[in-house]
């Protein structure tokens, strides 16, 4: 439970018992009003979601913080109750929201739950009030009824009727989490999957690419080349002989934009060219041993199959972009073989 001084909240439970009904309006007004004033975060994702038969509403924060909206927070439990016009809120004098008040589940209840459930207050994308409590805290109260049922039966064999119903929701609650986490549904519903990818997309650039320039050493096989200048028609010499210029480019084209969604971009970023147009070392460099070199040696026997497979070029570049299409790309669509 609440760590609050027992004094303090008693004292606070008679000031609240000893107003009239017009003192309670007009303090919760006054309440109302000093919250809604303050510098509240603002909402950058909003959306809905199905739980069961149950539809909810979600916002994303500036500061990602996930939010299940009161109302639909309080449905999901089989609750239908409505905060009191005015105050944005259910809540006891000890913080406690409407959903955990009943004496039968205190025991059940801990500091961390407290904490959680909390009311958040925030601007909707459209500058509008919003009041929810943080999805995450949604799996967290179903089981504090979960643990009420059970411990219930322990004690008697039977669950008290007035909570069957909201034992029930909790319980649907409960299975239908297990398939899916909450905070990927709120992701889903409010588009901020979109951002969480790029954040999980610098993890994947950082796996790949080291921080610093590591010593060179032969990662593209002669086979790579030897098949380019076969399907161009070129004559091949060697690797000593400078390949033409238009070969640098395939590369970029056949590998770095295809090893991994980012890849190529974060190369050129962490080792630009310079005045004169070249670049410090080979992009290559920057793999790391465990992940980058072990993904770039499997995509190049991938794209040598391939280009072996192949009888001229054009039939290399469709086989190509339909086994290993950029990412964002249309594929080609074959309608004629060219000879």
């Amino acid at each position: 439970m609440s760590e609050k001084d027992p004094k303090k909240v008693a004292a606070g439970k008679a000031r609240m018992k000893a107003m009239s009904p017009a003192e309670r309006r007009d303090n919760a007004r006054l309440a109302a009003e000093a919250r809604w004033s303050a510098d509240l975060p603002m909402a950058d994702f909003e959306g809905t979601f199905n739980i069961g038969q149950v539809e909810l509403s979600a916002a994303v924060l500036r500061d990602e913080t996930r939010i299940i909206t009161q109302a639909t927070f309080l449905r999901a439990l089989g609750r239908s109750r409505s905060p009191k016009a005015g105050t944005g809120v259910l809540s006891t004098v000890d913080e406690l929201p409407f959903f955990l008040q009943a004496d039968a589940l205190k025991p059940f209840i801990t500091n961390d739950l407290v904490e959680s459930t909390k009311p958040i207050f925030y601007r909707t994308k459209k500058g509008g009030k919003g009041v929810g409590y943080n999805a995450r805290s949604l799996k967290k109260v179903a089981e504090v009824y979960l643990q009420f049922r059970d411990a219930s039966l322990r004690a008697s064999g039977k669950i008290p009727a007035r909570y069957e119903g909201m034992i029930l929701a909790a319980d649907t609650l409960i299975r239908a989490l297990a398939e899916i986490g909450i905070v990927a549904l709120v992701d889903e519903a409010t588009g901020f999957q979109e951002v969480r990818q790029r954040h999980a997309l610098q993890d994947i650039l950082d796996a790949f690419l080291l921080k610093e320039l590591a010593a060179w050493a032969k990662r593209f096989p002669d086979d790579f080349y030897k098949e380019i200048y076969r399907l161009r028609g070129w004559e091949w010499r060697g690797r000593r002989f400078n390949p033409p210029q238009a070969v640098a480019g395939y590369t970029t084209d056949f590998v770095y934009e295809r090893l991994a969604p980012g890849i190529r971009e974060e190369l050129e970023k962490r080792m630009p060219k310079d005045s004169d147009g070249k670049r410090r070392g080979r992009l290559h460099q920057l793999f790391t041993e465990d992940i980058g070199h072990p993904a770039l040696a499997q995509h190049l026997h991938a794209v040598i199959t391939l280009m072996k497979a192949s009888k001229n070029w054009n039939q290399f570049k469709l086989m190509l972009d339909t086994a290993l299409p950029k990412r964002g790309t249309t594929l080609q669509l074959p309608f004629v073989e060219d000879d």
